[in-house]
């Protein structure tokens, strides 16, 4: 059997690399589809399933060549792990995205904004929405966005690595 580290690190880098695919297949699918700049809760709902879904079978793989025994520690270790590799794929893809294959994504989700504030908010200034626009464009700089990206990975990465846990936890007995 192989040792335990080499086993956790091979899990964390398979299962990353497999959710950060699964999330460049999401955005790559709603950019073709034209719906790149939607903000839309069914892409966050499909993101957070996959996401659940990945992190459960990598954790679960873990255990399985752990003698079956998992603890708390290698359940979030081992989720915290493949999230980290996820987040970096996908930081990478998202600077890809916005450099080369839609330089003007910045400045396009400015205008979706901006439209927006108008149509749910009609009564808005020009210098109120032009601050928006500044905070907008501050908030979706590759360095902003990257920073939302691990961010957001860790903490769902460690809400669902405590949930895989207490599902998939058997330690080994004392006595």
């Amino acid at each position: 059997m192989e040792n335990k580290p080499n086993l956790s690190k091979n899990v964390m880098l398979t299962y990353g690399l497999y959710l950060g695919l699964a999330s460049i297949l999401i955005s790559v699918i709603y950019y073709v589809l034209g719906m790149a700049y939607e903000n839309d809760w069914k892409k966050s709902v499909i993101s957070i399933v996959v996401t659940g879904i990945i992190l459960f079978l990598g954790i679960k793989k873990f255990k399985e060549g752990n003698d079956s025994f998992l603890t708390m520690g290698q359940a979030i270790k081992t989720g915290l792990g493949i999230s980290l590799v996820a987040a970096v794929i996908s930081i990478v893809y998202t600077i890809i995205f916005m450099m080369f294959i839609e330089p003007e994504f910045v400045n396009n989700l400015a205008e979706v904004s901006r439209q927006k504030m108008y149509e749910t908010n009609p009564e808005l200034t020009e210098e109120q929405v032009e601050m928006s626009m500044g905070i907008v464009k501050k908030m979706s700089s590759p360095v902003m966005l990257s920073a939302f990206i691990l961010i957001a990975s860790l903490f769902f990465g460690l809400i669902i690595s405590l949930i895989s846990g207490l599902i998939l936890k058997k330690e080994p007995s004392t006595y």
